[in-house]
């Protein structure tokens, strides 16, 4: 006689009440911290301490700063220069982002949308409400000139700016594949910086020959993404070789909500509130889309600080993964004499 057996009660197996009540309250502040994160920077971004130029003589040029000191206080780092010449090179050198320039009598604004083009529509606005205050109510017409322009192919930099985010998960996801399939730290830090060169070539092919994003040399700009990816993998590969899970969740929240949306990669740095763009700057996702500029646009002009700060958190990264190989071993040591001592 076949016996069936007794159905199981769900609520014996059922999970506490609590552990209902643990998993929501978790879950609610993950999703505050994720929307914190990523909202934060673009509710809270504003104009300030902008570096702009401002050519002309110098009552010109007095007038002017007291019109944008009462405009919008503290919004402009102001660098005086003598003509137009010598604004369209501080452009160009990535040293200011635009210029107004009354050298002439008429105002003209010189702007740079691919360093920014959120700072180059603002400049255009002050410069329109310059003219009309001097004009008194007649508004002549203001010649608005883009010195170094974004790409045809896109005028909004929209690849640019959504070309953050993949920089940062591919490198979150070279270290996550490389711990899973790789055993021997010195072999993941070959694939990841492999890796860092295959994807940054096809990156920046993408970018500049598929969608027109980015102008400049195709290999300079392959090497700022591949710089960029290596630093992001190799520091997460050398937390998790020394801290295992919790080395990779800290680096991964890191570079994820704190780099990406700190990156100030879809307006400016300058934008974005308080300290924050700064910190965004110390960090690969910013430093990365940084040189991406330079590279791209500017012929690698402003590019050093950003070299500077990637190769520091690649060599961070290359450091961590050391130490964490060398634990290993010496963790692994008295286990391999273990069978040794049994056998005599």
């Amino acid at each position: 006689m076949v016996s069936q057996a007794p159905l199981t009660d769900d609520a014996s197996v059922s999970s506490p009440w609590s552990v209902v009540t643990r998993a929501v309250v978790l879950l609610t502040l993950i999703i505050s911290v994720l929307l914190t994160a990523f909202a934060w920077p673009s509710v809270r971004s504003s104009v300030h301490d902008v570096p702009i130029a401002i050519a002309g003589p110098a009552a010109a040029v007095q007038q002017v700063s007291a019109a944008l000191s009462q405009r919008l206080p503290d919004a402009f780092d102001i660098t005086v220069v003598a003509d137009t010449a010598a604004a369209e090179q501080l452009i160009r050198d990535r040293e200011v982002y635009g210029a107004i320039d009354v050298s002439t009598g008429t105002p003209q604004v010189l702007t740079a949308s691919a360093a920014g083009v959120a700072i180059a529509q603002t400049l255009q606005g002050v410069g329109t409400a310059l003219s009309q205050a001097q004009a008194d109510g007649v508004a002549p017409a203001v010649a608005v000139r883009d010195i170094v322009s974004l790409p045809a192919d896109d005028p909004r930099g929209a690849g640019l700016a959504a070309g953050a985010l993949p920089l940062v998960i591919g490198g979150m996801l070279a270290a996550v594949l490389l711990t899973r399939l790789v055993r021997g730290s010195a072999r993941r830090v070959v694939g990841a910086l492999a890796f860092a060169v295959t994807g940054g070539l096809a990156m920046a092919a993408i970018l500049q020959f598929w969608f027109g994003s980015i102008d400049g040399t195709y290999l300079a700009n392959a090497g700022a993404i591949a710089l960029t990816v290596a630093a992001t993998s190799l520091t997460i590969l050398g937390l998790e070789s020394l801290f295992g899970y919790v080395g990779f969740g800290v680096g991964a929240a890191t570079m994820m909500l704190v780099g990406n949306p700190l990156s100030g990669s879809a307006s400016a740095p300058e934008m974005l509130p308080g300290w924050s763009g700064a910190l965004g700057q110390l960090l690969p996702p910013g430093a990365g889309g940084q040189l991406l500029r330079s590279t791209a646009f500017f012929d690698g002009n402003g590019a050093a600080h950003s070299i500077i700060v990637l190769a520091g958190w690649v060599i961070a990264g290359l450091v961590l993964c050391v130490i964490g190989a060398q634990r290993v071993r010496r963790t692994a040591a008295p286990v391999a004499e273990q069978p040794v001592l049994a056998t005599v």
